[in-house]
């Protein structure tokens, strides 16, 4: 007998876990009762016109509520059922289940509880009996619709009757994913009109398989938007294996136990939008799994280990904080201790903190905890700003529970602190958003001692650990640093010493992970430098299709901050801004820009210079200007509101418009702004360690509606270099790749490649992609894939390798292309076609050979570099360390052990004037260079014919034709072993003259050899 592997042993596995029994177990032992949390429900119980388990729905009333249910049933003998199901269907339209599950269900004079919320460690008997008489149920295949009785859904979790979680599972081992297929399956079989499946009534929605699980709140057919939820494995995406079964059993074995559920929806789940706004218009928020686990190991630390700790969350972008703050904040509040000896406990019956402190500098975190404590909390007042210490007293004297304040105002919060020794503080600080405050920020600066410096450079995390390191830290306060960059000094202060003397985060959400689940974008997927977009705009220099004068003319910039040079740097700037973000209409024409400049001064020149270059193309949009205080250049004094024509504080919001596309900035708006619009950044300001991550992760904000991709990110650094960048990220990033050379020609010769294999014919790549553009149904255009994808698959019998190497290059085309696309200044039609051509064909091909999986793992670290670097790659994947030491990472280049200063001798001029010339992107080392040079001589010289055609032969003319023909011979014998020389020399004409000009001077002056 084999393993049972198929959907309906997942099914039983958690049906099992969750109740003790199975459905077919149960119907062997009609007597057996489940001995587990949940009971077991039948599907001819499940009412579809009402989403309701009607078995359970009564029971439960009938069980806990029985005197109410009595007077109405006195009432309304005939109809009193009808009654309530109607009263309660219609108030899950306006309000959704939630609103129910939460505040209950009112009909008549009578009030029902619908779910009775988890006890907290002092609540009182009858608390914890109430919540032991729920129903937690479930229910397989659940025929859910009315339009269709057959269809059913895998598994549906209820609560005295109400359906809190829909299922679809699926099993990889069958080939069934719940990434692919089971997504598929809610979008396109899943009518989200049948009442279970419309919004608000099941909290969630979830694709499940053995490896992973992925969650949405709203079904809307196509456009249903899955979130992961998953736990996260290697820094990344997914899960890690589990010793103990599925990976994805946490969720059956956590998440979906009682206590859990009834806790998500007591403490997490928010109706997001105006209570006056239609249900349809609002939006629920399920915790995605890192912020229910880092809010839940928060909390228990605190209730085990008591007052006096400090914690370091780090948490990427896109991580949700503002959300993970709240539910801390108000979960903090209902902290009690778990014994009454734990540091800072005043009983097991009193909580654990008086008060909890937020500080932040975000405005919209501020109005975020007042709206969603509303939700949670029966007492509505109980947030309150602080600027000073005396408001810290005042709030606590009149029963304020949550108290907001500012970075800037953290000191005198602190002090506040210190003198309130009888009480008990949680302070969250989130330190990650600043130098927005303006002239609070600068007069408190200069107080500092600042002078003129730019105020918006102050890092939050040194002004933190300043305000704490000069005052004596009592014991009254535990610490919770939320940040996605934290400093070393910031590690030390707040981060878990590990028995190693190390320290370490006490919860880690990290920017791959983020990036790997979708919630970010990579923002250094489309990084070129100054030097590498000088050599892209070199790299065409030679070719008579594209006229470079444009391009020569903008090579003249040097390093200079003079008026003139950054007049000519803005003008690279604006050229690449309008040709590529702009003119494209990038983000359906909402695409921004960023411009990070040096310092006050040069941003004030960059704007002076972006604005007569707008004012002379007739003003096609508007750029603004953001800096904190006054500054004078060139004798005028200027301000931000001065620019900009309206007040500092309104830059933010006027940005958002959409007659504003630039932003031109030095320090200011670097951290903690948050536009998803922005695509472009253009940097000439040295960016190193934290502030370089933050500042180039403006452009990471994902925006789905908008359908902002990966692709269309571009930084343009004209001060750091690629390796200055990747050390910055190291620490806070595991995987991306980046290029500091970039050749076109590469392009060229990947598509030449492709089209001698004979897969597909030109005329049915240009009919594929004039069909396509011309939104011609689907089923039209896969005829012509499969057509091609045939011909590769069958009938030209190609050899495995073939087709490896084609599907490789392929690969690599579309990888390149699309990544190349928004930085090459010209348009290659034949290129854009193909790209959108190989898109779709590439899933098509087979290929069988068992190492492809390593092949297209090698494939994906290949990045925007020259072609010889491509090369190398493949033997040597570079990538950001995903080690806690952020050690840089090896040179590509394999080298030799060299002691003091090479020998010159003339090879080594011939090799250098030659390089200079045609191989600025040859991944070879100059020593590796020679060496390949030398054994092409010496193969010319080993050449049956040299020494009586060549060595002496009087003609020059036939000794010039004798060694063309030998050097062609040895080229050829050598291909497979330099197959990058061979293609240079077969198909470049000017090369192969160099080439042999310069064997023949080594022949000639054969001491250097």
């Amino acid at each position: 007998m084999v393993s049972n592997t198929r959907e309906i042993a997942l099914e039983q596995a958690i049906e099992r876990h969750l109740s003790g029994l199975t459905r077919e177990e149960l119907s062997t032992s009609p007597s057996a009762t489940a001995p587990g949390p949940f009971r077991i429900g039948r599907p001819e119980d499940f009412d579809a016109e009402f989403a309701l388990d009607t078995r359970f729905f009564w029971q439960f009333l009938e069980r806990t509520q029985g005197k109410v249910l009595d007077r109405l049933k006195t009432r309304n003998p005939g109809d009193w059922q009808r009654k309530i199901v109607e009263r309660l269907d219609r108030t899950i339209r306006q309000k959704g289940a939630l609103h129910l599950l939460k505040k209950g269900l009112s009909v008549e004079d009578a009030h029902f509880t619908l779910l009775f919320p988890a006890p907290l460690a002092s609540s009182a008997a009858s608390v914890h009996e109430n919540f032991a008489a729920n129903i937690w149920s479930v229910t397989r295949q659940v025929r859910y619709s009315r339009a269709n009785p057959g269809e059913e859904i895998d598994m549906v979790l209820f609560v005295n009757g109400l359906p809190l979680i829909t299922l679809e599972l699926k099993n990889p081992w069958t080939g069934q994913t719940a990434r692919y297929h089971g997504q598929k399956q809610y979008r396109e079989d899943r009518d989200p009109n049948q009442t279970l499946m419309q919004f608000g009534r099941a909290l969630v929605h979830m694709a499940v398989d053995t490896d992973e699980v992925y969650m949405t709140t709203r079904l809307a057919g196509p456009a249903t938007y899955f979130l992961p939820f998953n736990k996260g494995h290697n820094e990344g995406a997914g899960n890690p294996p589990n010793p103990g079964g599925h990976k994805t059993a946490y969720l059956w074995e956590e998440v979906f136990q009682p206590r859990s559920l009834a806790g998500i929806i007591q403490h997490f789940m928010l109706l997001e939008g105006k209570p006056t706004d239609p249900l349809a218009k609002r939006t629920l928020i399920f915790p995605r799994y890192h912020q229910l686990d880092v809010v839940r190991k928060l909390l228990d630390h605190a209730a085990t280990e008591g007052v006096g700790h400090s914690y370091l969350i780090q948490h990427s972008a896109g991580s949700g904080k503002s959300n993970s703050i709240t539910w801390v904040a108000y979960q903090l509040i209902e902290t009690y201790p778990a014994r009454p000896d734990v540091p800072g406990a005043r009983g097991a019956d009193q909580p654990l903190f008086d008060s909890v402190i937020v500080v932040t500098d975000r405005r919209l975190l501020d109005k975020q905890l007042r709206e969603n404590i509303k939700d949670f909390s029966e007492v509505k007042n109980i947030v309150a700003p602080a600027l000073r210490s005396a408001d810290l007293k005042a709030a606590l004297e009149s029963g304020k529970k949550i108290i907001i304040t500012t970075i800037q105002k953290f000191p005198f919060i602190i002090d506040g602190i210190a003198d309130l020794s009888d009480k008990r503080f949680a302070v969250i600080i989130d330190e990650a958003h600043s130098g927005q405050s303006g002239l609070a920020h600068d007069n408190m600066n200069r107080a500092m001692g600042g002078g003129e410096a730019d105020p918006d450079e102050v890092d939050p995390q040194d002004l933190i650990l300043r305000a704490m390191q000069a005052r004596k830290m009592r014991g009254n306060a535990s610490y919770f640093a939320f940040t996605a960059t934290p400093k070393n000094t910031t590690l030390e202060k707040f981060g878990e010493r590990q028995p190693d003397g190390s320290f370490k985060p006490f919860h880690l959400y990290s920017m791959k992970q983020a990036i790997e689940e979708g919630f970010i974008l990579d923002v250094l997927a489309n990084y070129t430098t100054y030097k590498s977009y000088y050599e892209i705009q070199k790299s065409i220099a030679d070719n008579p299709l594209f006229d470079t004068k444009k391009a020569q003319k903008k090579l003249r910039a040097h390093v200079e901050r003079s008026q003139q040079t950054i007049n000519t740097k803005a003008e690279i700037m604006l050229d690449h801004f309008i040709e590529q973000v702009v003119t494209p209409k990038k983000l359906r024409g909402k695409a921004k820009g960023m411009i990070v400049t040096q310092n006050i001064e040069a941003a004030i020149r960059y704007y002076k210079a972006i604005t007569k270059l707008l004012a002379e193309r007739g003003n096609p949009f508007k750029a603004l200007i953001a800096f904190s205080g006054e500054k004078v250049v060139d004798g005028v004094s200027y301000t931000e509101a001065e620019m900009n024509g309206f007040p500092e504080t309104e830059t933010r919001d006027q940005f958002d418009k959409d007659e504003y596309r630039l932003l031109v900035v030095a320090n200011k708006y670097l951290t903690g702004f948050d536009q998803p619009k922005l695509t472009a950044m253009y940097v000439d300001k040295k960016l190193q360690g934290v502030l370089a991550v933050q500042a180039l992760s403006r452009l990471n904000r994902a925006a789905p509606k908008l359908g902002k991709r990966t692709e269309d990110l571009f930084i343009l650094d004209f001060f750091n270099d690629a390796a200055d960048i990747k050390a910055a990220f190291d620490p806070f990033y595991t995987i991306t790749t980046l290029s500091s050379a970039t050749d076109v020609n590469v392009l060229h010769d990947l598509k030449a490649s492709l089209d001698q294999v004979g897969v597909y014919e030109w005329q049915e790549v240009e009919d594929f992609v004039t069909r396509y553009f011309a939104g011609e149904d689907a089923q039209k255009l896969s005829p012509l894939i499969d057509t091609v994808a045939d011909r590769f698959n069958q009938q030209l019998e190609l050899e495995e390798k073939d087709k490896i190497d084609f599907k490789i290059k392929a690969r690599q085309f579309v990888k390149i292309y699309g990544q190349m696309a928004s930085i090459i200044p010209f348009e290659v039609v034949a290129w854009e076609k193909l790209f959108w051509f190989l898109k779709f064909l590439l899933p098509k091909l087979k290929i069988t050979d068992p190492d492809q999986d390593t092949l297209d793992e090698l494939l994906e670290a290949v990045d925007l570099s020259s072609y010889g670097l491509e090369r190398t790659k493949l033997n040597h994947s570079i990538g950001l360390d995903s080690s806690p030491s952020g050690l840089d990472p090896q040179n590509p280049n394999p080298r030799g052990y060299r002691e003091g200063d090479p020998e010159k001798d003339p090879l080594d001029e011939i090799i250098r004037t030659f390089n200079e010339r045609w191989f600025q992107g040859w991944s070879a080392t100059p020593e590796e260079q020679r060496v390949k040079f030398v054994n092409i001589v010496n193969s010319v010289r080993a050449h049956p014919d040299y020494a009586e055609k060549y060595e002496a032969n009087p003609d020059p003319f036939n000794r010039e034709l004798a060694l063309e023909k030998m050097l062609q011979e040895v080229m050829l014998k050598r291909r497979k072993e330099e197959l990058e020389l061979y293609k240079l020399f077969a198909s470049d004409p000017a090369f192969k003259a160099a080439w042999s000009q310069s064997i023949a001077s080594v022949l000639k002056n054969p001491q250097g050899m």
